[in-house]
């Protein structure tokens, strides 16, 4: 299948047992070929934050870990990219921007439970 980006809300979704969409994302990541999983260091950051203020963080590094999750760190060209896609999509928030740079930049489908973020990618 090749490469494939998760949103946060895949990874929120798997991680949280009471997350609305946490039995579409256990299934989601068991159907995908998980050669080559990736997200972007902003995803990465934004997955983070709730954990780390219970005290959970390792959870993270362990779904990244555990999963061979690859953090694609932000470069010149996938912020260039996410400018572009803001310039051109008024409504596309940044955060989302710099997830559907990242896929685009690194020709990897994008595996997403935002309505909103799927109909840009």
């Amino acid at each position: 299948m090749g490469a494939v980006a998760l949103d946060a809300s895949v990874a929120i979704g798997f991680l949280d047992p009471t997350d609305a969409h946490h039995e579409r994302a256990v299934a989601s990541l068991r159907e995908t070929d998980q050669d080559e999983l990736l997200i972007a260091a902003s995803v990465y950051s934004e997955i983070l934050v709730w954990p780390l203020a219970k005290g959970h963080g390792d959870l993270v590094e362990e779904f990244i870990d555990g999963l061979r999750v690859e953090v694609v760190p932000l470069s010149r060209e996938i912020a260039r990219g996410a400018a572009e896609l803001r310039a051109k999509h008024r409504a596309l928030r940044l955060a989302d921007a710099f997830v559907l740079a990242t896929a685009r930049y690194r020709e990897a489908a994008l595996l997403t439970f935002d309505d909103r973020l799927s109909r840009f990618a």
